[in-house]
């Protein structure tokens, strides 16, 4: 079987992955990886400054979603994987240029804690009443998908959603919480509605079966170790506590990229290759490639045909939907019309090093999420050598801004300088009081675009990927995979890359 490729992301990378990994099974397969840029791993991408791990990109994944746990520990990366510092977790909610923490007892933007969440300078007196009455609300059956700030508006009313859901959603997806699906991006809580009514109530009866669950395992294991050969205290590492929140690679996520790519038959993989034409044919699939153009420069995707077509058996197209629209249009044009459909965001990351000597005491925590109501240009801020030890030298801090997002595309266009200086004045803005130290010039800072990388999963998404399943499944030997169909972190996009090499290498035997 030869398998097209076509995007050298993570998914792509994960697909190309399992497939060499059938073949040097002794399987007959055969593969190329088609990439339009001249490295690999999407917006994955770390450099290293005076022994500071600078993330590009994504700076880490979900420790509860296994696949990138279980990717990294098959290619020999387990010693190189470190959790995030939890012990030290705490996050602030820019509130009229003021820091203010969230409250502790928030489950899923819910609160389940009397107390903090009465005493919070989060909300107002109004809005704390009406966390409190949500108790009364009666189940309501889910008829049809709606909007995550909907949700949560008809619930905890709309400053939750200014002040809570739209931060914390635009540092995820980089969106709108009026524009994501409930239904997709917070199904636990669409389910909770339908059977409690009440979110806090939901939540809250969620919370003791996780607490009897994991009394239940304790005492399970308790047992186990009780009949060992004398062994008191079990395993030190299962009891000191819950699982890391995140987790990420010692050297930076390029590790990952690096080592995947090592496993690869370089013969197999085309850099600088965007893919300009594809043709259903009989027998297969007809992939044009050429030279890169201006149009491939985010994507595996070429506007201009006319290049040197090869056919293959099957095809793997792991680039964005937008551009997996643009080539499967020809194929299919209704299908191509659902993936151009798709929204993304575009985002920026700008790292600053700083001698933390000069920069002043920065508050506890991980740093601190950017209402859109605050009229800033900064969704977010993270103080990276806090969240991830070991990977800053003593003495320097960093810290990691995040602009963009569906409200300000704009931002793109700005020069580096321009966004270095924005963010230095917002972070003087926030932190002056307290960090006097904040306008020293930072010793390093590192700009980095990442433009309609990000899938929005806008409401009406599950019903979209229905649609685009049955399409796909008119096209044998067609496979989408990516961060805009089934979840966007890095363990979603390496499961559906490797579930989508599984299926065909299943349907070729």
């Amino acid at each position: 079987m030869r398998t097209a490729i076509i995007g050298g992301g993570i998914a792509g990378l994960a697909a190309a992955y399992e497939l060499e990994q059938a073949r040097a099974a002794g399987a007959s397969i055969e593969y190329t990886l088609f990439e339009a840029r001249e490295r690999l791993g999407g917006c994955l991408a770390s450099e290293i400054v005076g022994g500071t791990v600078l993330e590009r990109g994504p700076d880490s994944f979900l420790s509860e979603k296994p696949a990138a746990t279980e990717l990294c520990r098959e290619l020999g990366l387990a010693g190189e994987l470190i959790p995030s510092n939890d012990a030290a977790r705490k996050t602030y909610i820019v509130v009229k240029n003021r820091l203010v923490a969230l409250p502790d007892g928030l489950m899923f933007l819910v609160p389940t804690k009397l107390i903090p969440t009465a005493l919070t300078r989060l909300f107002s007196l109004t809005t704390k009443l009406r966390m409190g009455l949500e108790l009364l609300h009666p189940p309501r059956p889910s008829g049809h998908d709606e909007s995550v700030a909907a949700l949560v508006e008809r619930h905890f009313g709309r400053e939750v959603v200014e002040r809570l859901a739209d931060p914390l959603l635009s540092g995820i997806f980089g969106g709108d919480a009026a524009q994501l699906s409930a239904r997709t991006v917070l199904p636990r809580l669409v389910e909770m509605e339908s059977e409690y009514g009440s979110l806090t109530r939901g939540m809250l009866a969620a919370h003791r079966q996780m607490r009897a669950r994991a009394k239940a395992a304790a005492k399970k294991n308790g047992a186990a170790n009780g009949n060992g050969h004398g062994q008191a205290g079990g395993n030190s590492r299962a009891g000191s506590g819950a699982r890391s929140i995140f987790t990420s690679l010692r050297g930076g996520m390029q590790q990952l990229i690096d080592t995947l790519a090592a496993r690869l038959d370089p013969a197999s993989v085309r850099l600088a290759t965007p893919v300009s034409g594809l043709a259903k044919v009989d027998g297969g699939w007809r992939v044009e490639a050429g030279a890169p153009t201006s149009a491939a420069a985010d994507s595996s995707v070429g506007c201009e045909a006319g290049g040197n077509a090869e056919m293959y058996d099957a095809v793997i197209v792991a680039s964005p939907a937008w551009a997996a629209g643009t080539l499967l249009g020809p194929v299919d044009a209704e299908l191509g019309e659902e993936l151009g459909a798709i929204p993304y965001s575009s985002s920026i990351t700008v790292n600053l090093i700083y001698d933390e000597a000069k920069l002043g005491r920065l508050p506890d925590g991980f740093g601190f999420l950017v209402p859109a109501v605050e009229g800033r240009a900064m969704l977010a801020c993270t103080f990276v050598h806090r969240k991830f030890l070991g990977r800053t030298p003593p003495g320097k801090a960093v810290l990691r801004a995040f602009l963009g997002g569906m409200k300000n595309e704009a931002l793109l266009t700005e020069t580096d300088a321009a966004l270095v200086a924005t963010v230095r004045r917002e972070l003087g803005e926030i932190l002056g009081e307290d960090v006097v130290g904040i306008g020293v010039e930072p010793e390093h800072a590192r700009v980095s675009r990442w433009r309609r990388a990000m899938a929005q999963y806008a409401v009406g998404h599950q019903e979209r990927m229905e649609r685009i399943a049955a399409r796909v499944a008119a096209l044998p030997g067609l496979r989408l995979a990516g961060n805009a169909y089934d979840g966007i972190g890095i363990p979603d996009c390496i499961r559906l890359g490797r579930r989508a090499a599984k299926e065909l290498l299943a349907s070729s035997s």
